[in-house]
């Protein structure tokens, strides 16, 4: 970022177009225009820019292991904006898999064994499931709650598996299950459409929005990813550009 295939089964698609279904219902807390800004660990102790609206990295760049220090005060000083974010780092690996004290949480294996799948599958939506409950739960207790949005950053810095993009769509069903259970403010997916692609193989997701990395310098060519269809099939809500720090526009 942010610093920091097989297809599915009938029923698996079913249940994504009803979530994805859900997910459109979500309102949308940025107003058209407005100019915002992205922190995360890299960012720690600088001074938050005054903007519209701030997006903070829960992560350390990586899932589970690695957590951002700094965002108690990160999601503070973004909160004085009246329109703070928080954004998640995503991955699956099968080293994820391990029900341990680090990795996959003994609640989301069970969860996942509801989910139609191969045990491959449903092995990789509990990952995506217990990313989003050590997330969500590290979040609460540095008091960054009551965010306006929950992002999911999906790249290929990132560990993903390349042999079984099922693996990976799962997982990323599992996080935006799990989070739907907690929240009702919108989910978005961060990511490029090549990004998006090679990790998925272009999946419909069940989430709201898109917020474009468009890796510009200068807000008038980061606009032209405003007209760009989504790559999750949502719409563009937000594009990234980078100056001496990441700044968002909202389309």
């Amino acid at each position: 970022m942010i610093r920091k295939a097989a297809l599915a089964s009938p029923l698996a698609v079913a249940v994504a177009v009803a979530l994805h279904a859900t997910g459109l219902a979500a309102f949308d807390p940025y107003a058209s225009g407005a100019l915002g800004y992205d922190f995360s660990y890299p960012q720690c102790g600088a001074a938050a820019p005054q903007a519209s609206f701030g997006i903070v990295g829960v992560n350390g760049g990586y899932p589970f292991t690695y957590y951002n220090s700094c965002l108690a005060a990160e999601y503070a000083a973004a909160g004085k904006t009246g329109n703070a974010a928080l954004y998640v780092n995503t991955g699956y690996d099968p080293s994820y898999t391990a029900i341990d004290g680090r990795h996959t949480t003994q609640d989301c294996a069970n969860a996942s064994q509801s989910i139609t799948g191969t045990p491959a599958q449903q092995a990789a939506w509990a990952v995506g499931c217990s990313e989003a409950q050590r997330d969500t739960a590290f979040a609460s207790g540095q008091s960054a709650t009551s965010p306006t949005a929950w992002w999911l950053d999906v790249e290929t810095a990132n560990s993903w598996s390349s042999s079984d993009l099922s693996l990976n769509r799962y997982a990323i069903q599992g996080i935006v299950a799990t989070m739907r259970k907690v929240t009702t403010v919108p989910i978005g997916v961060y990511s490029t459409s090549y990004q998006w692609g090679v990790i998925t193989g272009g999946y419909q997701a069940p989430v709201d929005a898109n917020w474009v990395a468009s890796g510009q310098t200068n807000l008038k060519r980061a606009k032209r990813d405003c007209t760009a269809s989504g790559f999750t099939g949502a719409k563009v809500w937000l594009v990234q550009y980078i100056s001496t720090y990441d700044r968002d526009y909202v389309c």
